[in-house]
């Protein structure tokens, strides 16, 4: 399967938007349209380089996802890249797509002088975590949220 990734551009809105929910309906979650209007026009908007989106292509369709936020870091000079989102259409995981999405984000922070790239992930996640745990190193750090 050839599969090309490139920046998420405007024209996208119809694709991006049908894996957004998707994705958020993966980790049992909505936004209100505000949130996801805000989200897309943040990613596609040239201007704001702490944020940037990503997809996965085949045949001119969007089959995966991936977003990105950059951000200070007190142990590091430079910035360092949280990959925030990543999310691959069902038909097609487990055939490279969700690697070639990390690879891409690996090449941007490169480019950006953010080497240190790091994500979450849901521990139920299961067949993204096989992948994860083939390109990256597993951290022992337990996240707490504050409470609602």
């Amino acid at each position: 399967m050839t599969v090309s990734t490139r920046p998420l551009v405007s024209t996208d809105e119809r694709q991006w938007r049908t894996l957004w929910t998707a994705y958020l309906a993966f980790y049992e979650t909505a936004v209100p349209e505000e949130v996801c209007q805000t989200t897309f026009r943040r990613l596609t908007d040239s201007n704001r380089s702490e944020q940037a989106g990503f997809v996965a292509e085949r045949q001119g369709q969007i089959i995966g996802l991936a977003h990105v936020v950059y951000h200070p870091h007190n142990w590091r000079v430079e910035d360092v890249c949280y990959l925030q989102d990543l999310y691959v259409t069902p038909a097609v995981r487990g055939t490279g797509v969700g690697h070639a999405l990390v690879d891409a984000v690996y090449a941007a922070a490169d480019a950006n002088g953010t080497p240190a790239v790091y994500w979450l992930t849901q521990d139920f996640n299961k067949q993204a975590r096989r992948l994860y745990d083939r390109i990256a190193c597993v951290s022992s750090f337990i996240r707490y949220n504050r409470p609602s």
